[in-house]
């Protein structure tokens, strides 16, 4: 299978950490989200249905809780480079690395509105039961 010339270079640029849209992560954030999935089992795994839409929806939904998941390919060994760089662009998530038949992909958590934080901390807390 060859590709053509723009998926080559999106595969590179996925490769290389860039995802359009969001910034390319430093080579020490690289060593420590890869030796953090070392210790880590694969929480998803790529079946006979491939990258489903159902397959990617719970795939953003494991990354939102999580930010680092393992993914292990049981089926479409085949493909694996493909569609490694497939997931990372449809989940908007960094492929940290790939090796054998798993896959890292990194999505951090999005950083929360502080006027939140501010609203929730001036909530009054009922009173505690000393107190009483």
């Amino acid at each position: 299978m060859t590709l053509s010339a723009p998926k080559t270079v999106l595969r590179f640029l996925v490769l290389s950490g860039y995802i359009p849209g969001m910034e390319a992560l430093s080579n020490p954030v690289i060593r420590s989200l890869k030796a953090r999935a070392q210790r880590m089992k694969a929480g998803v795994k790529v079946g006979k249905d491939g990258l489903s839409p159902r397959f990617i929806a719970g795939l953003n939904e494991t990354l939102k809780h999580c930010e680092l998941v393992k993914v292990k390919f049981d089926e479409f060994k085949e493909q694996k480079k493909e569609l490694a760089v497939e997931m990372a662009l449809k989940t908007s998530s960094h492929l940290v690395t790939r090796v054998g038949n798993v896959v890292v992909l990194f999505k951090p958590k999005p950083v929360d509105d502080p006027r939140e934080e501010t609203d929730a901390a001036a909530v009054p807390k009922p009173p505690s039961k000393d107190r009483m």
